[in-house]
């Protein structure tokens, strides 16, 4: 076969050079829309947030430069933040949540995940932006962080099937080995006023013991170590369908809980913006159908709201 002409030759080259291009625009559209507006992220059948010009306007210069919020979320407690089978990659309501923020302010969402004691230390060191980790507004965060309700949820008590201790109630935890989450609104809150209670009747404390995630805790239940653990409704109602050998005893104190971001930062007025489109949005209303907590939606942005 004879050698293509130089005319042939710039015209392949030509080619090449418009399919190349071609494919490289393809991919970094692909990369731009799964990186900037989380749309993949969040899965078949949830829509995006529209862009909100008025909130993205009023992000603070660095993050109109950077384009990016770092979003602190805790471990592994399914269904508020968990990895997706196989992956490193964070699915679950705060998650996705943090992912809908960011679409409706234009700007991508680098989740960080952290424990939960560690992050307003990390906030405050600025590792981070922002956090979307179910953490209730109290008057004691809110002398370092702002709040804007995003979500409401209770306390569940756990305790092994057949409630062989009788526990239907917080007052019924007087005296027994409860398991809680290091940091938890539970811990710093529920238990002092609980064991207050039990003081003036005469009983003994609660037996608290730590944990990292409910996984341990729940595993400190059935092993028998623990008579109780207290922690969020949605984590331990669903390790509940997940386990046989745990029920949920009592269920109480639904309050709202919210994104938590440094007072110094001069995110308040963008984000909550954005947080009034996000609760009136289909979008939020499918991420809680997907993770089966459609009666914990909020319709009231609250902002710096203590509990």
């Amino acid at each position: 076969m004879s050698a293509p002409s130089a005319a042939r030759r710039r015209v392949r080259a030509a080619a090449a050079v418009a399919v190349s291009a071609a494919l490289m625009f393809s991919l970094a559209a692909c990369a731009s829309s799964t990186a900037s507006d989380g749309v993949a992220e969040l899965g078949a059948g949830i829509p995006a947030m529209a862009f909100n010009q008025a909130a993205a306007a009023q992000l603070p210069d660095a993050i109109k430069a950077s384009k990016v919020l770092t979003v602190a979320i805790p471990t592994n407690e399914p269904p508020t933040q968990f990895y997706r089978e196989g992956t490193r990659e964070m699915t679950g309501t705060n998650p996705d949540v943090a992912r809908l923020i960011g679409q409706a302010l234009g700007v991508k969402v680098d989740i960080k995940v952290a424990n939960f004691d560690s992050i307003i230390p990390g906030m405050a060191g600025g590792r981070y932006n922002m956090t979307v980790s179910s953490m209730t507004p109290t008057e004691n965060r809110m002398k370092v962080l702002d709040f804007v309700d995003y979500l409401q949820m209770g306390n569940s008590i756990a305790v092994g099937t057949g409630n062989p201790q009788g526990i239907t109630e917080e007052a019924a935890l007087c005296g027994k080995k409860v398991g809680l989450l290091i940091g938890s609104y539970q811990l710093t809150a529920n238990v002092p006023a609980a064991d207050e209670k039990c003081q003036a009747e005469g009983k003994a404390p609660i037996q608290t013991s730590e944990f990292q995630d409910t996984r341990q805790a729940i595993s400190g239940l059935t092993s028998g170590r623990l008579d109780a653990v207290l922690a969020d409704s949605p984590i331990l109602n669903f390790a509940a369908k997940a386990n046989p050998d745990i029920e949920i005893s009592s269920q109480y104190d639904f309050t709202p809980v919210g994104v938590g971001l440094p007072i110094e930062s001069g995110l308040l007025t963008s984000v909550s913006a954005a947080m009034a489109e996000v609760l009136k949005s289909d979008s939020y209303k499918q991420v809680l159908k997907k993770y089966g907590l459609e009666s914990s939606a909020i319709t009231d942005p609250r902002v710096n709201f203590a509990q």
